[in-house]
């Protein structure tokens, strides 16, 4: 399959309305992949959809409202984009919940909440919109794949130092169970043609899901620099590519990537291997 058949390979991107998802769904778009973009908020599609037809590609871009947390709105995500454009060839688990829903107040140090305030509800949700969505839908795309001989999962999680940090319970624990499964995956999947990566903003991003605290403590300097939701696409056309065939088990840092270099170039300066392992870094594929 040539690069230039990417109008015949099919996206699915979850958290794809808003913040970064917007911006890969918008960025595959672009690129010339048919997207289905799932978000839970119903008012963010028609802001999208403005978006999409901006940029020209209303024609091959579809905005879904749907609660992943439900497992048969999982199956309808699935079939309408079977629907609507005959498969999906990439999927995108990128739907999350974030401190701010967890505790608005996150970035307030005399206010950090400790695991054993958090309510059952709020741990339910984050677990099952961060972790059980993606290895829902992962379970339900992948056959398609391996039967094909050809397919993307592409994860995101978070650095690993914030999966560990004081005050990010569940968050931090449900990326990285999705880290974890996503090496797993990526040897389960070694050989079928079928590739689990991960792509990552590297360090805070600035989307709806940041508290205003931390942008404020970027701009004045005292927090790292947030990356902007754009630099995600680079690495993520990487991913999809086929120049990336053979690149399975690798998380690729979006403020580590250059964009005026190759895009092998680029990835080779901004990726690792999946997981908690310093494995030495190994040459791509």
């Amino acid at each position: 399959m040539a690069d230039n058949d990417r109008d015949n390979r099919v996206a699915l991107v979850t958290g794809g309305l808003r913040g970064l998802g917007r911006a890969m769904s918008l960025g595959l778009a672009r690129a010339g992949y048919p997207v289905v973009a799932v978000g839970h908020i119903e008012s963010d599609v028609a802001e999208v959809a403005a978006e999409a037809e901006k940029l020209q590609v209303a024609q091959r871009f579809v905005p879904l409202v749907a609660d992943l947390r439900d497992k048969s709105e999982c199956d309808r995500v699935v079939a309408a984009t079977r629907e609507r454009f005959g498969k999906v060839d990439i999927l995108v688990n990128n739907a999350g919940l974030t401190f701010t829903y967890i505790d608005p107040a996150r970035f307030r140090r005399d206010s950090i909440k400790r695991f054993w305030q958090v309510d059952d509800e709020i741990v339910d949700n984050v677990v099952t919109t961060n972790y059980l969505a993606a290895d829902r839908l992962t379970r339900r795309v992948a056959p398609a794949m391996v039967e094909a001989g050809w397919g993307r999962i592409v994860n995101v999680t978070t650095k690993l130092d914030t999966m560990n940090r004081i005050g990010t319970h569940p968050y931090g624990a449900a990326k990285a169970g999705l880290e974890m499964a996503s090496e797993v995956w990526a040897k389960d999947a070694a050989g079928t043609g079928m590739t689990v990566n991960i792509v990552n903003p590297g360090a805070g991003a600035n989307t709806p899901g940041m508290a205003d605290e931390a942008k404020q403590m970027s701009a004045a300097g005292r927090f790292p620099r947030l990356v902007e939701p754009d630099e995600m696409v680079p690495p993520m056309l990487f991913v999809a590519s086929r120049e990336a065939d053979a690149v399975n088990g690798w998380r690729f840092d979006a403020n580590l990537w250059n964009p005026a270099l190759p895009p092998r170039e680029a990835a080779w300066l901004a990726g690792r291997p999946a997981g908690f392992v310093l494995h030495p870094h190994r040459d791509l594929a």
